[in-house]
């Protein structure tokens, strides 16, 4: 639950530090270059003791780090800025829908009658809460939703593609070897598309909310949801994850003064009871 809630607020930190006027592209940067040192030390840790990296190997690292960290990173950071954190929550809630439907698309996987009953519930709040914000914000509304959209679904190809991945290298090693590789693209990214005196010239708020966003909200969900995976199963931390867009949307409405109207609230609802339904005939159909 913790690293649910942590994971979640990171989309409050960027709401924040954009009030300080930075851009996407070097708030990205920040987040990730102080990422950077923990993840390579995650990625040496578990290397330990294990044969080197195949070209096939390195290969696949990177095509699954820019994937499923750097574009949907960047992709989602970029969304924000014309989005509510509590929308933006919800529609990366969505990847597990789009998991299933990349499966069905590329290997023809079945699709129960319960799971796909738990995607129309699911985008139907999605489309509600997105009819709620359209109105009181206008039109950019529609770009962020885009941008957040192709986020949840760079990260859904990541997940379908690492799992031979995942069974050679071992999760924490993947992982910290992907997102090594993230974070040297949003850094080479800053360097190309910006001056490098950009990233003195930031208010000193952003370098602390980065320092927080790569701590709290990046290194800390990843150790504790795998600590969790070990403990109580993937089925379970699955589960108690859906306590992550409820607590996006209240953090929002605290530190953001994010509206919440009835039909915010009612969108909420059907989008985690959607996840859920999801969810539960996935861990049924797999059993």
């Amino acid at each position: 639950m913790v690293g649910a809630i942590a994971f979640s607020g990171k989309a409050i930190i960027v709401k924040l530090a954009y009030r300080h006027g930075v851009d996407a592209v070097t708030l990205i940067m920040f987040r990730m270059l102080f990422a950077l040192p923990f993840f390579v030390i995650m990625a040496a840790w578990a290397s330990r003791g294990k044969p080197p990296l195949t070209r096939r190997d390195w290969l696949g690292v990177i095509g699954l780090g820019i994937s499923g960290y750097y574009l949907a990173s960047f992709l989602d950071f970029a969304g924000l800025a014309y989005i509510t954190a509590g929308l933006e929550r919800l529609i990366l809630y969505l990847t597990p829908t789009l998991v299933v439907a990349l499966g069905w698309f590329l290997y023809r996987r079945r699709i129960t009658k319960v799971q796909a009953f738990g995607m129309f519930i699911s985008y139907v709040g999605v489309l509600a809460v997105f009819g709620q914000e359209a109105r009181l914000a206008g039109s950019g509304v529609v770009w962020g939703v885009f941008l957040v959209f192709l986020s949840a679904i760079s990260y859904a190809i990541y997940l379908v593609y690492s799992g031979e991945m995942v069974a050679r290298l071992g999760s924490i090693r993947l992982v910290g070897l992907a997102t090594s590789v993230a974070c040297i693209c949003c850094i080479l990214q800053f360097l190309v598309l910006r001056p490098l005196s950009a990233a003195f010239e930031v208010a000193p708020q952003v370098v602390w909310l980065s320092v927080l966003n790569a701590v709290l909200c990046t290194v800390v969900p990843v150790l504790l949801t795998m600590m969790a995976i070990e403990r109580i199963g993937s089925a379970m931390v699955s589960q108690t994850g859906l306590i992550g867009p409820l607590s996006t949307v209240l953090m929002g409405v605290w530190l953001l003064d994010e509206p919440f109207t009835t039909g915010i609230a009612l969108g909420t609802v059907l989008v985690i009871a959607g996840i859920f339904v999801f969810t539960r005939a996935g861990v049924r159909s797999s059993g």
